[in-house]
Order: C-alpha cells, then structure tokens, then sequence
C-alpha cells in the first residue's frame, strides 16, 4: 500500500487518503466527529497513527496540518446572514421537492407538471427541463457527491436516471406498481433504491437499468429511505407504524423496528452508521442501534405529529419538527433536549442543521422558514416572501446558500 496524497473534508471533519493498492487508486476516510477547536493535534495524530498504518512518521506532520485547518475552520463564527436573491417561478403546477448537487452550483425542482428542471444557482437560470413522466414527479436527488446524474421518482410508478449535464435519460425503471414516493443513490453511486405506496421498495444497478432487488416485508406504504454512509445497510420506514434495516448485499431483511405506535414519517442513519432516528406521527422519535435493531431512546415532548427527523453531519445532534409548530434539538448521546424551537405559527414540516451544526433551518405551513442558533435557540431569522406553505428547505454543502420550496409554485435563492 502506497499513500498517494491526503484530501480534507470540512463536513463532517476528516481526513481522505487516497493510496494505491495492487495497481488500483483506492480511498479511505479518517472520520474526526468528536474534533473541537480544543482538541490538541499532537495527541489526535499519535492516536491516529496508531490504528492507521498509512499515516507513517514522515507524514505526521501534514496530518497535523490538515488537523489545524479542519480546527480553524471550526472556529471560524458563523455571522452569515441570508439575504433573498431570487424568484424562481419554477413550474406552472405546484412543487413538489428541491434537492442541491454538492457544491451547490446547481439545483433540482419537481412538480406536479410531470417535470424536473435543473437550475443554476448562481444565476438561477433554468438550464434543463427533464420531460417523460406522465404523472407528478415527486421524488428528485441527485448521485451526489458526483452530481453527474439525476434521479426522479413519479407517480406514474416509474424512476428515472439523467444525465445531470445534458438532461438525457439513461433509464427508465420499471416494476413498482403504485406510485414512487422516495428515493436515494448509495454513497458509491451504483445503486438506486426506490420506495413505493405498492409497500414495496425496490434496489436498481445505475450502470445498466437492472433491478437488482425488491426489498418485501412492509405491509403499507413506504414513505422514506435512507443509505448508511457506506452503503450496506438500507432503512425504510412504513406507514405500517414499522421499520425495516435491510441488508443490501443480499437483500434481505435484518431487523424490523416496532416499537412505534403510528405511521414513520422519516428515517435516517447518522455518520458512523451505529445509530438510525426515526420520527412517527405518534409524536414521539425513536433513536435504535443498527447493529442489533434495538430501541435506545424514545424522543419525546411534541403535543403533536413529527413530521421530520434528522441527525446533524457528525451524528451528536438530532433535529426534530412537529405539526405543533416546534422543533426541538436533542444530544444524540444523551438523548436530552437541548433546547425548544418556538416562533413559528403553523406546523412545521422540514428541519435540517447547517454544515457546520451551528444552525437549524425550518420550513412551516406558515409561509415562512426560520434560522436558529443550535445553541442557544434563539431565532436569528425569518425568510419571508413566499405566498402559500414551505415544504421544503435545504442548504448547499458550504451552509452559505439556502432554497426554499413553496405550495406558491416558486422557490427562493437566499445568499
């Protein structure tokens, strides 16, 4: 094994080497999670060369040098304020999602027109519409942290593969019979998986458009899906009240997750793979082991529906939204709330953190989204402009740029 160079990753903070090994470039990723500004990179790179044999004594000291970068990026203050940069009178029928490529240069809308269209960022200018569907297309992402293909899941029960640069459509799975409500690439980009309301959800080869397997067991409709970070693992949550862990080598089915008493509202895996939340209409989350599918925590305090979950980058934080017009921000180790998210007039629908975990943003049925400090609760912002209710609100891959999707059938630039 031959260590060819290091490459830095902000978000969450670690180290990529890339080495080469029987004749072929391979990577591998030092995971930092628990790095602060006052962590001390001496003691971290004598640890780390202990469990990697890679980094040898002439490399130490660029390691603590890449160390030392990740910590001042760290303790860089996070003062941006948004500003509204543009309209994007998107579709003519409503929205559905908005999805970003990683670098955020460039961004996805779906609708119940029956199309996807690619946006640049920058410009907000429409540089693709992706037509053939023939019924809403609900589902969007993209293969990121590629960002060269497109996926798209519709109600007429077919997924779609594109071309991210040139809008032409490579595949067209077939084999759902309901509609397609979710979807997600796995980290490597050679699988698709797609979640349907025929209770079903199915994995495809990206490369030539085969199905590789259904995935069965659900009994209702499967509303989220979500890849582990190193794609081995598969969770689907159901409006059967049930999660499933799937083993995605072979397909089958590792635990089923049943302890909550309503319909799964979104799953998700945190960083290191060792934890899934789930949120419930049964107002509570649910915080489970993967390994042995067992139920550590149970999230509670929303007087209503959440109706979404997620962890922040480094997996110690989750985020939780609620029909009761709160979020709240729990320590994933601790399982504690940390503080209550109150301000907004309607319920709230989307909840994710910032990059760096020092900010929550919310979209609510109240037309408006929100920016609050993690920390302390406090609500730094309102974006407000949109005419109807926000479904949708993400962040690109620096934290600097926010969209928001509206039921007013437009999204909104914020720099």
């Amino acid at each position: 094994m031959k260590l060819k160079r290091f490459l830095l990753r902000y978000y969450p903070p670690g180290i990529i080497l890339e080495y080469e090994k029987g004749g072929y470039l391979r990577t591998k990723s030092i995971d930092l999670l628990d790095l602060t500004p006052e962590t001390n990179p001496d003691e971290l790179v004598a640890e780390i060369r202990q469990s990697e044999p890679l980094i040898t004594e002439s490399r130490a000291d660029q390691v603590k040098q890449l160390i030392i970068r990740l910590q001042q990026k760290q303790s860089q203050q996070d003062h941006h304020r948004f500003c509204f940069f543009k309209e994007l009178k998107a579709h003519v029928l409503p929205l559905t999602n908005v999805a970003f490529n990683k670098s955020g240069s460039r961004f996805i809308t779906g609708s119940y027109d029956r199309t996807c269209r690619i946006w640049d960022t920058a410009s907000g200018t429409e540089l693709h519409t992706l037509e053939g569907h023939r019924n809403v297309v609900y589902a969007i992402t993209f293969n990121n942290p590629f960002g060269d293909k497109i996926a798209t899941g519709s109600f007429d029960k077919t997924c779609k593969l594109w071309c991210a640069d040139t809008g032409k459509c490579f595949h067209t799975f077939r084999g759902h019979t309901a509609e397609i409500v979710c979807l997600a690439f796995n980290p490597q980009s050679t699988l698709l998986a797609t979640g349907s309301m025929d209770a079903t959800a199915k994995l495809w080869n990206v490369e030539t458009g085969e199905e590789v397997a259904t995935l069965t067991g659900h009994t209702a409709e499967i509303l989220s899906l979500c890849f582990d970070t190193v794609g081995n693992q598969l969770v689907t949550g159901s409006f059967d009240h049930t999660v499933v862990i799937w083993d995605v080598a072979s397909g089958r089915r590792v635990h089923t997750l049943m302890d909550h008493g309503g319909e799964i509202s979104n799953v998700q895996f945190n960083w290191d793979c060792s934890l899934i939340v789930t949120g419930s209409m049964d107002k509570t989350c649910k915080v489970w082991e993967a390994i042995s599918g067992k139920c550590v925590a149970t999230l509670t305090g929303h007087k209503e529906e959440v109706l979404d979950v997620c962890f922040d980058l480094s997996g110690q934080l989750i985020a939780t939204a609620s029909a009761d017009g709160t979020a709240r921000v729990f320590s994933a180790n601790t399982h504690q709330c940390l503080v209550t998210l109150k301000g907004h007039e309607g319920e709230i629908s989307k909840i994710c953190f910032s990059p760096q975990s020092s900010r929550v943003l919310t979209a609510s049925s109240d037309k408006t989204a929100r920016l609050w400090d993690v920390q302390s609760g406090v609500c730094l912002q309102v974006l407000e402009g949109h005419t109807d209710e926000i479904f949708s609100c993400v962040f690109n891959y620096e934290g600097d740029t926010i969209i928001t999707g509206s039921k007013d059938n437009t999204c909104r630039i914020w720099y």
